[in-house]
């Protein structure tokens, strides 16, 4: 079987170096971090809807490996470009602290974004949020919906791997995964009911966007969706991951998931409704890896450990495939005993007794290879 190419898009903040607050100049390190004239080109480094941030895209692989080299050699670039105005890129997906500054939250430039905050208000507004999205290859759109249908009980339990935002805007929320929270501002977000074909899929996209709840099929913000620029799947549930090791583990469990549901094109979906998926991610958002989650297996609460072993008993010969069963095993392990990107920053600020523990504990992992 052929393995899928995947890609990665991580949003990361820009960060002072000396006090932690965020700073709108996205501008000049994405100048600076241009390819130059022959260069080699690794993943892109591009605005996204904040000056305080930037996106990296990866370019497609089938190696794993390879998509790390490119997610640590941008960040890397980011963070030289970022020492010669005083900044320091961190891969977190809020506001740690509460912002002291009135430009921490500067759209980008360009009228697209213009649009945006006209047309959405607050939601676009307190959207400085920060996410991981994972591209997974799709023979074509009638697959990538069948793989839509088929992967939706399973969407919560990525957000509870990735869930990486307890602290936002200076306050703990209480929450594993705060920005996937916030994220379901947008009127386009969250699941979907079963589409079971392409017209349908694009169907259900037109109204959307007829009605003014999406400007364009770019603002269709389904936690899986199909890309309008890319023959893909997309997840876009996950919060962006400070441990690049954590975010492979979630992008293998996604192609993985690709794989699994693709070969059972013409078979029924398991008829989940969208107010149970909600109630899964809630709980997964809420508890992470901390308590129990939604069995897709059994369709109640299960120890958030046993949920990860069905999830990998699952899908064990689509890992085997790709040559990722023996990372999802070690990753998931480690996750298990260290705890989500939730738990390593509430353990920081345990030990510094401050977010600004928090922060600085950020930069350094940020850019651990």
């Amino acid at each position: 079987m052929t393995v899928r190419r995947l890609g990665i898009e991580e949003e990361l903040l820009l960060a002072d170096v000396e006090t932690g607050e965020l700073r709108p100049v996205a501008r000049e390190i994405i100048a600076a971090c241009a390819p130059s004239s022959g260069a080699r080109h690794g993943a892109q480094v591009k605005h996204e809807f904040f000056l305080s941030q930037v996106e990296v895209a990866s370019n497609p692989h089938t190696d794993l490996g390879e998509v790390r080299a490119e997610l640590t050699g941008a960040r890397t670039r980011i963070a030289a470009a970022g020492a010669e105005v005083g900044v320091a890129p961190l891969a977190v997906p809020g506001p740690v602290t509460a912002p002291a500054s009135s430009s921490w939250d500067d759209f980008s430039p360009g009228e697209r974004y213009a649009e945006i905050d006209r047309h959405y208000g607050d939601v676009a507004r307190q959207s400085l949020m920060c996410a991981l999205h994972v591209h997974v290859e799709v023979a074509d759109d009638e697959e990538g919906v069948a793989v839509v249908d088929r992967v939706r009980p399973w969407v919560p339990v990525l957000v509870a791997i990735s869930a990486n935002s307890p602290y936002w805007h200076g306050r703990d929320s209480g929450y594993d995964s705060w920005r996937s929270r916030v994220w379901n501002l947008w009127p386009t977000g969250g699941p979907a009911e079963p589409f079971r074909d392409a017209a349908t899929y694009h169907a259900v996209v037109r109204d959307m966007v007829r009605r003014g709840a999406a400007l364009d099929v770019a603002m269709v913000n389904l936690d899986v969706r199909l890309s309008h620029r890319y023959p893909t799947v997309e997840f876009r549930v996950a919060d962006v991951c400070t441990d690049v090791d954590d975010a492979l583990v979630v992008a293998a469990l996604a192609r993985a998931l690709v794989t699994h549901a693709a070969v059972r094109v013409g078979s029924p979906p398991d008829p989940w409704r969208v107010d149970e998926l909600r109630a899964a991610a809630w709980r997964a958002s809420r508890f992470g890896l901390g308590g129990t989650l939604v069995s897709p297996e059994s369709r109640e609460l299960a120890d958030a450990g046993d949920v990860l072993k069905q999830l990998v008993a699952l899908l064990t010969e689509p890992l085997e495939q790709a040559g990722d069963l023996a990372l999802v095993t070690r990753g998931l392990t480690s996750l298990q005993t260290r705890g989500n990107g939730a738990t390593r920053q509430r353990a920081a600020f345990a030990g510094a007794g401050d977010l600004t523990g928090v922060v600085a504990d950020l930069r350094e992992r940020t850019l651990r290879s």
